[in-house]
């Protein structure tokens, strides 16, 4: 069978992002025995001036986003586009906007155990249904326990400074090729595209990146 690669660039704070997922998990199924792809996470960071603390939700969106109607306005946008999807939005239980950068830490340990696609999911679910803040090293190693890693490794890996620069690095060598926005799809290592793609457009541009 014919292989493809497609890199998602995301951040686990990034609505979009998830609905992009489901979108390209839509595509890469679609696909099946036609091609085989080899999907992989990169990380970024929606907003890098967040504090390793995490900042309080509401007071951060107040300054993001001043104009209260237009954010209520988006957030329905989201939300409808969500449950297009199968995404329950839960804006109203979050209360902190985490630092993400032990949360990539986590995707990339994952994906060494062949469970970065669980680890992706559980964090967006974690954050955007349940409103915890997957900046907290314990929240973290709790999401990790739970898709089958080992939770008193993941707490003492979290406690140091394992990965730290590799996850700042990917996110440079991402802004450094143009990345501006997530979710961006990097299809063969060649192509780019930015935003949370209908399933259709991803699958057609997997099929031409191995025509």
């Amino acid at each position: 069978m014919i292989k493809t690669t497609l890199d998602m660039v995301s951040d686990v704070v990034c609505p979009w992002c998830w609905i992009g997922l489901r979108n390209a998990q839509e595509a890469i199924k679609s696909l099946e025995g036609e091609l085989q792809v080899n999907l992989a996470f990169r990380p970024f960071f929606l907003d890098a001036g967040i504090p390793k603390e995490g900042l309080d939700y509401h007071d951060f969106m107040d300054r993001k986003f001043p104009d209260k109607a237009a954010r209520k306005a988006g957030m329905e946008h989201l939300q409808d586009a969500g449950a297009r999807v199968g995404i329950d939005f839960r804006f109203d239980r979050i209360t902190r906007r985490p630092n993400t950068l032990d949360a990539h830490r986590l995707i990339r340990w994952a994906e060494g155990q062949e469970k970065g696609m669980e680890a992706q999911m559980a964090l967006f679910a974690a954050f955007f249904n349940q409103g915890l803040d997957v900046g907290k090293p314990e929240v973290l190693a709790k999401i990790g326990g739970q898709i089958g890693l080992d939770e008193p490794l993941l707490a003492k890996l979290l406690s140091s400074d394992r990965d730290v620069d590799q996850i700042k690095r990917e996110v440079s060598e991402a802004q450094s090729i143009g990345v501006s926005a997530v979710p961006t799809f990097i299809i063969a290592r060649s192509c780019g595209v930015s935003g949370a793609q209908e399933p259709a457009t991803l699958a057609k541009m997997l099929r031409e990146s191995t025509s």
